[in-house]
């Protein structure tokens, strides 16, 4: 079949050097091209291409990955700094120096968000939707909004007074505060006082004033109305701070009697955990900078003095108002072609034995979730067994799982309780499952199941057949719709062969060294068949047959596999990677990398799928699945990864992969030094991005598959009516 449409042409390597995989200079810091990801993600926030209210959607997205980046990446660095490690990374940079170093990164880019946000501000005012200081609103729309708060978040207001009596309170991860001081006559006996502003799903951060498009931000209405919980006193100085607690607890699991207490307690000491980060509005003066980083035991590196506006992951809520010209036009996944209108799911599969899927391009709901409802309902399944790493109480699956139970059907579900920042969600859904009769394990120990997998038993009309879907994304409705992810639904009897191995063993955890057909699985298989299938590219590379090998995934920074790539690009193997994020590949070497192209889509859904490509002289070979190119998902996770064979289903992979390889809208190209070039259209055609080609793609396959139905209709139609 034909291979690649590729804009990105290999070029011969034009000076061979001695290269030594070891060495420090071939390899980019992970921290860093992660932080270079988010940079590209807040170009989305500057293009004048992006809806206005999608622009500000942006600035909340970084926001929140900065966040995220503190608690997980900063505080692992400042877990190992405690704890002495001198160890350099593969990049050769100790932790301080990585953590140095991405202090400068993210000041650069936080001062371009302040920017940002200013000239999105002023967009806004232009559409009528403003976020006004409480003292720019008019005497009537203040005193309506003093009574709102007297009536709905007055009485949850609690000041705490730092003093000698009075020790410093704990403050709350990512909670915002106020510093606030407060006396009674003399401007010199100033008394401290910390308030928590209660902003939680019930109390948004931003509160409507009248029927407008106006807000005031809840910490500003409290700051102006001070003298409700200080009555008679005067007030110095209110400002906002916030901060970042290190989410980095782990236990060790061999010491742990019950894995479910174990991971409850590792919550409890997150809540508690070391601060990372102090951020302050500009307006506190620097006494009380110092005094807030003392108390916190930081230094001054540590502490972000914000210009703007503290917490702007809460844009959310701006970028979620209802101004549909202002957004992106809506999207509503379509049914897939061989789906829709089929009676029966398990027909269906059965009739094409794998079916390829597309999210957000194809709907979710009426294909994994209908795959699930069916299996609870049908009197012939006999046993529904499923991974589940992260879910959402929007998803049904969960309810689906408890009916089959109730059905009488055997049902196991391996629940990852280690799962950053969902653990507390997921020790709910386990409690749940549970006590509706579900056998619920909590995987191996020492591994995270990161792997998508629900396995079906059904007693066919010849026999027990095995059915599954596998993916590269989590069971959750709503991350359905924002990422972009792939799927099989198969009867595949090798397929089915190999989970019955893999669900043998994560219920088990006994004999890891099982024989597998055709699945790739981590911890065991999966890195050492990528390496093989790279050196067998080497191998089978020549001038007439020259090798090509294309992974799409989330991040490449297992040194191994880079390693391996380096020695295929110095064979002359072309090579194409469309990495979401962290990459510590360098491209483009003389003599090292020529051969390698590294490019990132950023969209309107974030790229999640993992796509791994070879062209092995000719006898092709595309797997999909869970796993990205990390040292963590390769060697200390359960993994899945499923070859796909059939001819047009490889086509579709195709398809997905030129369309992003090809596309001038949303492609990012990687330079050598791990800084990058966003594609400039050259024309209209050009003009729209992958995943917009992707949406089209999807519509018109399932109305050409519409259309074929017809005439099939019409022809039998036609056929049955003639005379006999």
């Amino acid at each position: 079949m034909n291979t690649q449409s590729s804009t990105i042409e290999p070029n011969a390597p034009s000076i061979r050097v001695d290269f030594d995989a070891t060495s420090p200079e071939w390899y980019l810091n992970r921290e860093l091209t992660w932080l270079e990801f988010n940079k590209r993600v807040l170009h989305e926030a500057e293009d004048e291409r992006t809806p206005l209210l999608e622009r500000v959607k942006f600035i909340a997205i970084v926001s929140s990955n900065l966040d995220e980046f503190f608690m997980k990446r900063i505080g692992g660095l400042k877990q190992q700094l405690g704890a002495g490690i001198t160890e350099l990374s593969v990049d050769g940079r100790s932790p301080q120096q990585q953590i140095t170093e991405c202090y400068a990164v993210v000041r650069e880019i936080e001062a371009k968000k302040q920017q940002l946000f200013v000239e999105l501000m002023q967009h806004l005012e232009s559409q009528d939707i403003r976020i006004l200081p409480f003292t720019e609103l008019t005497r009537t729309q203040q005193k309506q909004m003093r009574d709102y708060y007297i009536q709905n978040i007055f009485p949850l207001v609690t000041p705490q007074a730092i003093d000698p009596a009075h020790p410093f309170p704990f403050i709350s991860n990512l909670a915002l505060n106020l510093l606030a001081g407060v006396y009674c006559t003399d401007p010199e006996l100033v008394t401290l006082v910390r308030i928590k502003v209660p902003v939680g799903p019930r109390l948004p951060r931003f509160i409507q004033v009248g029927d407008e498009f106006v807000y005031v931000a809840l910490g500003d209405l409290i700051a102006n109305n001070l003298d409700l919980l200080f009555p008679g006193m005067n007030i110095a100085f209110a400002d906002l701070f916030r901060v970042t607690r290190n989410a980095i607890t782990e236990k060790d699991e061999d010491q742990a009697d019950d894995l479910l207490q174990m991971i409850e307690s590792e919550l409890r000491e997150r809540k508690f955990a070391s601060v990372v980060r102090l951020e302050v509005a500009s307006t506190m003066g620097k006494l009380q900078r110092g005094m807030l980083a003392a108390e916190l035991n930081l230094n001054e590196h540590d502490v972000f003095v914000v210009d703007q506006r503290l917490a702007m992951s809460d844009l959310f809520q701006i970028a979620a108002i209802d101004r549909p010209d202002l957004l992106d036009a809506p999207h509503h996944p379509c049914d897939h072609p061989k789906l829709a209108g089929a009676p029966n799911i398990f027909h269906a599969i059965r009739e094409q034995e794998t079916i390829l899927l597309q999210h957000p391009y194809e709907s979710f709901v009426t294909t994994v979730e209908r795959f699930v409802k069916e299996a609870s309902r049908d009197p012939n399944v006999r046993a529904i067994k499923m991974t589940l790493y992260r879910t959402s109480a929007g998803t049904k699956i969960v309810q689906y799982l408890i009916d089959a139970a109730l059905n009488g059907k055997q049902v196991t579900v391996s629940v990852e309780l280690k799962a950053r920042f969902d653990e507390s969600a997921n020790i709910q859904w386990a409690q749940r499952m549970e006590r509706s009769g579900i056998h619920v394990t909590y995987g191996v120990v020492g591994l995270k199941t990161h792997s998508k997998v629900v396995y079906v038993v059904r007693q066919d009309y010849n026999g027990l057949r095995r059915y599954a879907h596998i993916g590269t994304g989590n069971y959750h409705a709503g991350t359905a719709r924002l990422y972009t992810d792939l799927g099989i639904l198969t009867c595949d009897q090798d397929i089915g062969k190999d989970l019955t191995e893999l669900f043998n063993y994560m219920t088990t955890g006994l004999v890891p060294k099982r024989q597998y057909n055709c699945l790739l699985t981590s911890p065991k298989y999966l890195k050492p068949a990528l390496i093989e299938k790279i050196e067998r590219e080497i191998a089978k590379h020549s001038p007439k047959t020259p090798g090509l090998i294309q992974f799409k995934m989330n991040a490449l920074e297992d040194v191994d596999i880079t390693a391996a790539l380096y020695r295929a690009a110095q064979a002359g193997v072309k090579i194409d990677l469309i990495v979401r994020d962290t990459c510590r590949l360098r491209p483009g070497i003389p003599g090292i990398s020529d051969s390698v192209r590294v490019i990132s889509i950023v969209g309107r859904f974030l790229e999640h799928s993992r796509i791994f490509y070879f062209q092995n002289g000719g006898d092709e070979e595309y797997f999909i699945g869970s796993a990205d190119c990390m040292k963590r998902n390769l060697e200390s996770r359960v993994e899945v990864v499923t070859p796909i064979r059939k001819p047009e289903l490889q086509a579709e992979l195709r398809e997905v992969l030129n369309v992003q390889l090809n596309n001038q809208r949303s492609v990012w190209e990687m330079q050598s030094d791990g800084s990058y070039v966003q594609r400039q259209p050259k024309n209209e055609q050009d003009a729209v991005g992958a995943q917009e080609t992707l949406i089209n793609l999807a519509q018109t396959r399932l109305k050409q598959a519409g259309s074929e139905k017809k005439l099939k209709k019409s022809k039998k139609s036609r056929s049955g009516s003639r005379p006999g």
